[in-house]
C-alpha cells in the first residue's frame, strides 16, 4: 500500500513539472477568456478603500499562452490597484497560462478627495496584450467627498446640512454645552464601532421626502442590511434628543438611555422614523424616558424595545414587527420592567395606543411587575400578538395585521386588516398636531384610524 502511495505522488510531481514547462502556443487566433469584461464597484467615500473584487483570465486552449503584458490603463497613478499571483502592482510582464488554465486578478479601488459635493465617475481598464490580441477589462466606482469626523466632541450649537455626507470613525460627541442640529436630506455614517454619545442635544429634524440617514459607511450591496457595523446612539445622563423622519438602521443598538430627563423636556421623542437590522435592539433603556409615535421598527437580533429597571414610556400609532430573518430570537419584541436588580427598580409607567406588536413568536409583548413600585399601566385599542392575557380596551389580540409584504418589508396594511379603522381617537392627544395627526408617510391620519404607523386608505 505504502508504494501504491509513492508511486502515486511520484505521478503527480511528474505530471506537475511536465505542466510547467508546456508548449505556449503563439497562434493568434489562441485567445484568453475573461469572466467580466467590465467590474463596477458600488459608491465608495473618498479615502476609504472598497471590498475586493475578482476577474478570472481563462485559457480554454490545450496549449499554454504567454500574457506578454498585463497593466493598468492609468499605471500607477491609477485609483485602482491589483493584485497578480500575490503581488500588489499595476503591471505585469510574460505571465503563463497552461491550457485549461486559469488566473485571478484582484482589484481594490480607493478614492482620493476633492471638492465635488455630488457623487462622481472613476474609470480605467485593464489591458491585457497575449499572441498580438489586445482584451480590456472595463473598471468604474462612483465616489462620493465627505465631511470625515475622527473623535471629536461638539461644545456649541452645529448644523449638519445635505451638501456632504458625514463619516464618523471612532466617536462624536455632543457635550453637555452642545446642541447639533441635522437638517433634513443629510446623510450620517458610522465607520466600524463607531458611536454617537450624547450628553447636550441633538435635533435630528428630517422630513417625508427627505429624511435623515444614519448608518454604516460601507455602500455596497452586501453591507446594505448587515446589523452590528457600528455601536448606535447613546443618550447620558444629561443628554436628550428629538428624532424626526430619520432612518437608523446597521447599528448594534440604534439608540440606547440610562436616565430620566433632567429637565423639563422628554429625555428621548422618536417620530415618523425607521429603526432596522439591529444586532441586539431598536432601543434600550435603564430607567429612563421614550416617547414614539408613527415608527416602524423591525428586524432586531433580541429585542425592538428592551425597557427595564422603570421609566416612562409613551408610544402610540407604532408598527413594531418582530421578524428576524437573521437571528434566532427568542424575546419578546417588546419587553417592559420595573425591574434592574434587588437595588435597582422603580416605577414603571406605560402607555401602549394604536400600536400593532406582532412578530414570528407567540409572545412579542412582555410587561413584568416584579416589584412593590407602583406602576401604571396603560393599553388601549392594539393589535397583540401574545399568549399573555391583557385588559381588553378595545385591544385586539393573537389576529394577523395582514401587512402587505413582511417578506419585503412592506408593513402596510392590506385589504382587510383587522388593524384598519379601529384606533382610539387621538385628537385631543397633547401631542396630536405636532405628531400624531398624520401618519409615518404624511397622510392625514383620520379617526378611527389604523392601528400602526400606515393610515389604510
Amino acid at each position: 500500500m505504502r508504494s501504491v502511495i509513492l508511486y502515486s505522488l511520484i505521478f503527480l510531481i511528474f505530471i506537475s513539472s511536465c505542466r510547467k514547462d508546456e508548449h505556449i502556443t503563439t497562434d493568434p487566433n489562441a485567445k484568453l477568456a475573461l469572466s467580466s469584461d467590465a467590474i463596477l464597484f458600488d459608491t465608495l467615500f473618498t479615502s476609504i478603500g472598497s471590498i475586493t473584487k475578482t476577474v478570472k483570465i481563462i485559457n480554454r486552449n490545450s496549449e499554454a499562452i504567454n500574457i506578454s503584458d498585463i497593466a493598468l490603463a492609468g499605471g500607477n497613478a491609477s485609483s485602482f490597484s491589483l493584485n497578480i499571483n500575490g503581488e500588489n502592482t499595476s503591471s505585469r510582464t510574460n505571465l503563463k497560462i497552461n491550457g485549461q488554465d486559469s488566473l485571478n486578478i484582484f482589484i481594490k479601488v480607493n478614492i482620493n478627495p476633492d471638492s465635488r459635493t455630488n457623487p462622481f465617475l472613476i474609470q480605467d481598464s485593464i489591458i491585457l496584450q497575449s499572441n498580438g490580441n489586445r482584451q480590456a477589462i472595463q473598471l468604474l466606482a462612483y465616489g462620493q467627498n465627505a465631511v470625515f469626523i475622527n473623535n471629536e466632541v461638539i461644545n456649541r450649537s452645529t448644523v449638519w446640512n445635505k451638501n456632504l455626507p458625514y463619516i464618523i470613525n471612532g466617536s462624536i460627541t455632543i457635550s453637555s454645552s452642545g446642541i447639533l442640529e441635522i437638517r433634513p436630506g443629510t446623510k450620517v455614517y458610522f465607520h466600524k464601532d463607531a458611536v454617537m454619545n450624547v450628553d447636550g442635544k441633538l435635533y435630528a429634524s428630517g422630513s417625508v421626502t427627505e429624511p435623515i440617514i444614519f448608518s454604516g459607511d460601507r455602500l455596497e450591496d452586501i453591507y446594505a442590511n448587515e446589523p452590528g457595523q457600528w455601536k448606535g446612539i447613546y443618550l447620558k445622563r444629561s443628554g436628550s434628543s428629538i428624532i424626526n423622519h430619520t432612518i437608523l438602521k446597521n447599528a448594534s443598538v440604534g439608540i440606547s438611555s440610562d436616565s430620566l430627563s433632567n429637565t423639563s423636556e422628554p429625555k428621548l421623542i422618536v417620530v415618523n422614523s425607521i429603526i432596522k437590522n439591529m444586532q441586539v435592539a431598536a432601543y434600550i433603556g435603564y430607567h429612563s424616558e421614550l416617547l414614539a409615535f408613527n415608527n416602524l421598527m423591525y428586524n432586531c437580533g433580541n429585542y425592538i424595545i428592551y425597557a427595564v429597571g422603570g421609566g416612562n414610556y409613551n408610544l402610540k400609532q407604532n408598527t413594531f414587527a418582530g421578524f428576524n430573518p437573521r437571528f434566532p430570537r427568542k424575546n419578546a419584541a417588546l419587553t417592559f420592567s420595573d425591574y434592574i436588580s434587588l437595588t435597582s427598580y422603580n416605577k414603571l409607567q406605560l402607555n401602549l395606543t394604536n400600536n400593532i406588536i406582532w412578530g414570528s413568536l407567540n409572545n412579542e409583548l412582555d410587561i413584568q411587575k416584579k416589584t412593590n413600585a407602583t406602576s401604571e399601566i396603560s393599553l388601549f385599542n392594539n393589535l397583540i400578538k401574545s399568549s399573555n392575557p391583557y385588559p381588553s380596551n378595545n385591544n385586539i389580540t393573537n389576529s394577523d395585521p395582514l401587512f402587505t409584504s413582511a417578506t419585503k418589508e412592506n408593513f402596510e396594511l392590506s385589504f382587510g386588516s383587522p388593524a384598519a379603522s379601529k384606533g382610539l381617537n387621538l385628537s385631543a392627544d397633547n401631542f396630536y398636531t405636532t405628531y400624531l395627526s398624520k401618519d409615518l408617510k404624511g397622510e392625514i391620519r383620520i379617526f378611527p384610524s389604523s392601528l400602526g404607523c400606515y393610515e389604510k386608505k
